[in-house]
């Protein structure tokens, strides 16, 4: 298992990354050190050796082993099996969990995600198996060395993202692997090695063949991390985004009134709105991603020649559930999304609304998204932020009330007084709510009193 003195010169870079270890770090190091005291090969693998290399700590470290599963339960006292045919068990210590795997050499793939069969083997037949070469790195943290069998230190060194041997076979393996091969490039700012370019551009098409689930989870890693415009560039270059969303292919050429978008058509200005975010959530990532998808399907060119997209908010509210629908998201995301789409064009006129419909406006569920997707909107065109400083202003000035307040009069009191229920209770309800929003109402015994001269006009 011993690397070669070059891979020692190199490996030695590692150091300068060391400190400070993460408790995962030094659960997993202790692991792998008590099974090398008890006779066997133990590592450090995979993210976790790559992140050091490149100067972050890892807060998920995997330990790789030729002792095999009923070994681990003997040495460990507290483990528990999560892939026992795979060779895979959990050592816990406290509320630590290190994933520990046998060396192991995968048989083949009928499914596009799980080998039929394993066996277990050794390092450099485990480091075969695994999906890219700056993913296949071993570090031993006894010797404080990094073991190294792909060349994953070179390409470590030349910001490369490659597939450990064959680039088609590795993807025929799992195809969810092409997904990830533009994601890594992204995160680090990498190139995608030509040959791994080229087997994505020709098995692009396979990877609807993935689970929804697995392809947003994925996804959703591209839109919240580093460069996510890269990404997406990346992910049209290669033919995945027309497979993945072609939603989101079908914006690329679709053109906007230059006077209003002068950055371009509406592929360029999406990704304008995912360079400009910082740290977003993923409702905030996929609302940005997903806010002008209604234009390409409501494209006209209207009377003074201008391009216009008649209800696209709504058009784009509609295909943004049934995307996220497709990729099986949860109802209260979908709904996240789909109204923060739906409300995108509204913060146009937040200046000349009425005291109550903003108030209404501030008091939405999902306010906060609405605000941070309507920033960068402006951003992405005319970087005009004078409504968002406006209803920044607005917000401060209710810090210490509810943009919504507790109604003053409630459908109880319309009962008391005789009006049957139905109907008629909630058009009067809602006009007490818009005298109150407006200040006009200010205590429930003003709003009594409304109430005794509307039910008695004549009065």
């Amino acid at each position: 298992m011993a690397p070669t003195n070059r891979k020692i010169l190199l490996a030695q870079r590692i150091q300068h990354c060391l400190a400070p270890v993460s408790a995962a770090e030094q659960a997993a190091y202790d692991v792998a050190r008590r099974l090398q005291a008890a006779g066997y090969q133990a590592c450090t693998v995979g993210g976790s050796v790559r992140d050091r290399f490149l100067g972050c700590i890892p807060e998920d470290v995997d330990v790789t082993t030729d002792a095999t599963p009923d070994v681990l339960q003997q040495i460990f006292p507290h483990t528990y099996a999560v892939g026992a045919a795979f060779g895979v068990v959990i050592v816990r210590d406290g509320d630590l969990h290190t994933e520990v795997a046998t060396f192991r050499e995968d048989g083949g793939y009928q499914d596009g995600r799980r080998p039929d069969s394993v066996t277990f083997s050794d390092a450099e037949h485990d480091a075969q198996r695994r999906d890219f070469t700056i993913n296949a790195l071993f570090y031993d943290p006894q010797a404080e060395q990094v073991i190294d069998f792909v060349d994953g230190l070179h390409d470590l060194d030349a910001g490369l993202i490659r597939t450990v041997g064959d680039a088609d076979r590795r993807f025929g393996e799992d195809y969810l692997r092409m997904l990830r091969a533009v994601r890594f490039t992204a995160r680090f700012d990498f190139e995608l090695d030509p040959e791994t370019r080229a087997a994505i551009i020709k098995h692009a098409p396979k990877i609807t063949g993935v689970s929804p689930e697995r392809i947003f989870n994925e996804l959703t890693k591209m839109l919240c991390g580093p460069q996510p415009q890269h990404a997406f560039r990346l992910l049209d270059e290669t033919g995945l985004l027309k497979q993945v969303l072609p939603e989101i292919s079908a914006m690329k050429g679709v053109a906007q009134p230059p006077q209003f978008h002068p950055e371009g058509d509406v592929f360029v200005h999406t990704l304008m709105l995912l360079e400009m975010m910082v740290h977003p959530t993923p409702e905030i990532a996929w609302s940005a991603l997903l806010h002008d998808v209604g234009k390409p399907p409501t494209f006209e060119i209207g009377t003074h020649g201008r391009e216009t997209f008649p209800n696209h908010n709504r058009v784009g509210a509609e295909m943004t559930e049934a995307l996220l629908q497709r990729l099986r998201c949860s109802r209260q995301f979908i709904d996240c999304v789909r109204e923060t789409v739906y409300n995108h064009m509204t913060f146009s006129e937040v200046q000349k609304m009425r005291p109550s419909t903003l108030r209404r406006l501030l008091g939405r569920p999902d306010f906060d998204c609405e605000l941070e997707l309507h920033r960068l909107d402006c951003l992405s065109c005319h970087r005009n932020l004078d409504n968002y400083v406006f209803l920044l202003d607005r917000l401060a000035a209710l810090r210490d009330e509810p943009p919504i307040p507790e109604p003053l009069v409630q459908g109880r009191d319309l009962v008391e007084r005789g009006i049957e229920p139905g109907p008629v209770i909630g058009e009067i309800l809602r006009e007490l709510e818009e005298l109150q929003l407006n200040g006009e109402l200010i205590t429930r015994e003003a709003a009594l009193e409304w109430l005794g001269r509307r039910l008695t006009p004549d009065a």
